[in-house]
């Protein structure tokens, strides 16, 4: 399949998904028991159904497995530790927001002080 078609549809069967890829489905399932945050919908019948997010994050195993030569456990903590520091930045942003109000504050309060 060409890498538009991935755009055009909304899921994707574990075979589609092998194909695409270059990975035996049997790995794609290993896959999901190693990494919490691979996690394709299943149908009523139990049939995985892959999103583009989902391939993507597969393509990202598979370049960290195959390119970086990082065991299971390696590629894991990176990808969470890239989560982590995805889910962190808006509460780093709020953290230093709410630092420069403190500051602008203790600046109006001294100023409020010295027109006293």
């Amino acid at each position: 399949m060409a890498k538009s078609t991935v755009a055009t549809k909304r899921y994707y069967s574990i075979s589609e998904v092998a194909h695409m890829t270059g990975l035996e489905a049997y790995v794609l399932r290993y896959w999901e028991k190693e990494f919490p945050i691979l996690r394709p919908r299943k149908n009523r019948g139990g049939s995985r159904q892959y999103t583009s997010k989902d391939i993507e994050l597969v393509n990202r195993i598979k370049h960290l497995r195959t390119k970086e030569k990082l065991t299971i456990a390696g590629a894991r903590s990176k990808l969470m530790m890239k989560r982590a520091a995805e889910r962190n930045l808006p509460l780093t942003n709020g953290a230093r927001a709410r630092t420069l109000i403190g500051q602008i504050r203790k600046d109006v309060e001294e100023l409020l002080k010295v027109f006293s």
